[in-house]
């Protein structure tokens, strides 16, 4: 889910398709700064409701995120 969905902003639109015209390290970034406007919607008091759910997912992106990054920096390494 892109924040565009979510925020409305029209600058985030992702209908260009980031998996095809970008990189996988690009798309990874994008979902960061995702993660990051949850985040501070959540601590802003957004969707109390919602605060336990939606914080279980931001921490979960996060781990997703360390895993994608860790991967991406092993495929960049030459084989020794």
């Amino acid at each position: 889910m892109a924040s565009s969905s979510v925020s409305g902003d029209p600058s985030d639109d992702l209908s260009a398709g980031p998996i095809a015209e970008g990189t996988t390290a690009e798309l990874v970034e994008k979902l960061r700064a995702d993660r990051l406007w949850l985040l501070q919607q959540i601590d802003g008091g957004r969707w109390p409701e919602l605060r336990l759910d939606l914080a279980a997912l931001e921490r979960e992106l996060g781990q997703v995120l360390e895993q994608a990054q860790d991967k991406l920096q092993l495929e960049a390494e030459p084989n020794a």
